[in-house]
């Protein structure tokens, strides 16, 4: 049986939990579309992150790499389209390094694109009534450094594996802490990456998508 690895964020920037985590945790072991799901907590710090996920890269040899990563004030499922090649953080991460303007990899692409379904994945959590959309930013904090990473040792390592990365919005009880901010339901985020998952297995070329499934 083929494995897909699922990955996730530990908490960071002084909160007691992460979402993307909470979602991620209870895949571990499922069975989607005949393959069995993997999954990994990466540390919300640059550099070690991708030690992480390239271990377990290694270790599983998956034929799915889908990286998850809160997006706090998002109100959906923000599917990304692309990540670019520098970290410029707001904050520092949980080692306390804030590098600024510093590619993630030195010498190597301005970007690079989801190899997701990115508008199949959406259209699917849209018609089973999760909100979600295309996002055309992954930040410039560790989520972009990750999705950054996965990509270009997808492409320089296993060229046939595909990967991308989903932002998931705050839990309610970390909204809570927080005036107007959106939130969802961890059981509806578990939903969607297993609409995710299952929609990139069974998809390998994306579909063109009108009207009001993306942003």
């Amino acid at each position: 049986m083929n494995n897909v690895l699922v990955t996730g964020f530990e908490p960071f920037g002084g909160k007691a939990i992460n979402p993307s985590w909470e979602a991620v945790r209870p895949l571990q072991g499922c069975q989607i579309a005949g393959a069995n799901i993997e999954v990994c907590l990466l540390p919300c710090v640059f550099d070690t992150s991708l030690e992480y996920l390239y271990a377990a890269i290694e270790r599983l040899k998956p034929e799915l790499v889908i990286s998850v990563g809160e997006a706090g004030g998002r109100s959906n499922i923000s599917v990304e389209r692309v990540a670019i090649n520098i970290n410029d953080a707001r904050i520092p991460d949980n080692t306390g390094k804030q590098p600024i303007d510093i590619p993630v990899i030195i010498d190597s692409p301005m970007a690079y694109f989801s190899t997701l379904p990115i508008k199949k994945i959406v259209n699917e959590l849209n018609h089973a009534k999760i909100p979600a959309t295309v996002s055309q930013t992954a930040g410039t904090f560790v989520c972009n450094h990750v999705m950054y990473g996965l990509l270009h040792y997808l492409n320089q390592h296993f060229p046939t594996v595909r990967g991308g990365f989903i932002h998931v919005p705050y839990l309610p009880e970390q909204a809570k802490k927080f005036l107007d901010e959106p939130s969802m339901a961890v059981e509806m985020m578990i939903a969607a990456l297993k609409i995710a998952i299952e929609a990139t297995l069974r998809n390998e070329k994306d579909i063109a998508v009108t009207g009001g499934a993306t942003n």
